[in-house]
């Protein structure tokens, strides 16, 4: 099968600061959350690879960039170390020195003919506010963020006209504070809640901000919703997948888009004791400023059925009170990764959107393959041969294409990620670049066989796939 892509359609990749920038020309004082982590409990990341020398793009940029020229890409999305940005965040003062090496990726991407598209925050907050503040308990933390982001849209808004708020709001808290998996292990969902309207509403005064300086430009967020498949057409499993929906996708979607919080949503939260609390001048701010577009990330579908069993009195709240996980039988797993493979949800995530947010304009922000060891798949002059990542990419392209055709105000695709990167825990244990890290050779940079064909897509604007 062959699919057309259309001229305008973005074919690019991306990855964030902390997880390629390393720790060169780091400040005492500049730890992020993710820095604090690493430190704190190094032995849970895999071979203890981290942000300390990520893949030192600090120092190697140009390298990357001009690797970037070479395949083509038409976007690339990175982020702004808020945590490096400053030398002192309450007084706002900017580490110029960390500011010029921003000045020089951008001016690079745009030398090299490749559009930037920036992140505020992708996990980086700074440790500073952590321990002061509580993070994004704080008004006072989003209040510093506001100023933060001015600062930055006053610098680079002249150059970059694609801005983000934040890569998967709902993460960090989910994983620290719902699930307690990751430092600190604090469970707390009243806070996961608070977290998660705070992150809202500072997006809401960054997007006021951003159009109060008149810029040439947009600004979005970038979420990670599951396309959620409940077991069966039961009411019970139905309201399995509308209650995950509600919790984990529409507390961000409908607030950001359409500018209110579900009824529903409230009603639970109040029933649940994690409310938010809100302020009227605050629900105003968030309907006054919905994002002028949104990022999208996918990677596998998540599947439920109803719960068993009734909630236990005195245990704190989660939202699997209301859904258990599915596992489907017989469903294609990447076996590195334990994810699993089904392209339709780019299809199905497209028409969800379509659907319940038709005046939203989008783009997939984050989508690919990560393998294990990847360098048993190099071919005699060593280059790895990572047909199973054009395969992937392939087959979920071609769904979201289709989608694309139907109407979907898709606008594009986003390759996570552009080199082998480091990831929370996983370090480099999964491979997802187009372009191989050695970490045995000096983090030399050495295109995969992805890489060239992902360079014919960009230029031939022709995808051609064996269906399955």
């Amino acid at each position: 099968m062959q699919y057309s892509i259309p001229k305008n359609f973005i074919l690019g990749a991306a990855s964030s600061a902390w997880q390629t920038e390393g720790w060169s020309g780091k400040k005492d004082g500049q730890d992020s959350y993710l820095d604090a982590w690493f430190k704190s409990e190094h032995f849970v990341w895999h071979k203890g690879y981290g942000p300390d020398i990520a893949t030192n793009f600090m120092h190697q940029f140009p390298e990357d960039v001009a690797l970037m020229a070479d395949i083509h890409l038409t976007h690339y999305r990175t982020s702004i170390n808020w945590s490096r940005f400053f030398t002192d965040y309450e007084n706002l003062v900017v580490d110029e020195d960390y500011a010029q090496h921003i000045d020089d990726v951008i001016n690079a991407l745009l030398a090299a003919g490749v559009e930037p598209m920036i992140c505020l925050e992708h996990y980086e907050l700074p440790k500073y506010l952590m321990d002061k503040y509580d993070g994004w308990s704080s008004k006072k933390v989003i209040e510093l963020y506001v100023a933060y982001a001015e600062i930055v849209f006053k610098r680079y808004g002249d150059r970059v006209k694609h801005w983000f708020t934040f890569n998967e709001p709902i993460v960090v808290q989910t994983r620290v504070y719902l699930d307690a998996l990751r430092w600190p292990h604090e469970q707390n969902p009243k806070k996961w809640m608070l977290w998660n309207f705070h992150k809202t509403l500072a997006t809401a005064k960054v997007i006021a901000v951003y159009r109060s300086l008149d810029l040439d430009g947009r600004v979005g967020c970038i979420l990670n919703p599951e396309m959620v498949y409940p077991r069966s057409s039961s009411a019970a499993d139905q309201a399995a997948a509308h209650y995950y929906d509600l919790l984990y996708n529409k507390v961000f979607f409908d607030p950001m888009v359409k500018g209110v919080y579900p009824d529903e949503l409230i009603h639970l939260c109040r029933e649940n004791d994690i409310y938010f609390d809100p302020t009227a001048e605050e629900l105003q701010i968030i309907k006054d400023n919905t994002v002028d577009f949104l990022g999208i990330n996918q990677y596998y579908p998540k599947r439920v059925k109803s719960q068993r069993f009734a909630w236990r009195a005195g245990e704190p709240f989660h939202p699997s009170k209301y859904y258990e996980d599915f596992d489907l039988p017989g469903k294609q797993m990447n076996s590195s990764r334990g994810w699993e493979i089904y392209p339709q949800i780019m299809y199905d995530m497209a028409m969800y959107l379509t659907d319940n947010y038709p005046d939203l304009t989008w783009l997939v922000a984050e989508n690919g393959m990560g393998r294990e060891q990847e360098t048993d798949y190099k071919d005699t002059t060593g280059v790895i041969q990572d047909d199973y990542r054009i395969d992937f990419i392939g087959q979920h392209l071609s769904y979201l294409l289709k989608a694309v055709d139907q109407g979907a105000k898709c606008e594009g695709y986003m390759l996570w990620a552009f080199t082998d990167c480091v990831s929370p825990m996983n370090a480099f244990k999964n491979r997802y670049g187009l372009v191989e890290i050695d970490l045995e050779n000096g983090l030399k940079r050495q295109k995969k066989a992805s890489a060239n064909w992902y360079r014919s897509l960009i230029t031939d604007r022709v995808l051609t796939i064996t269906e399955k």
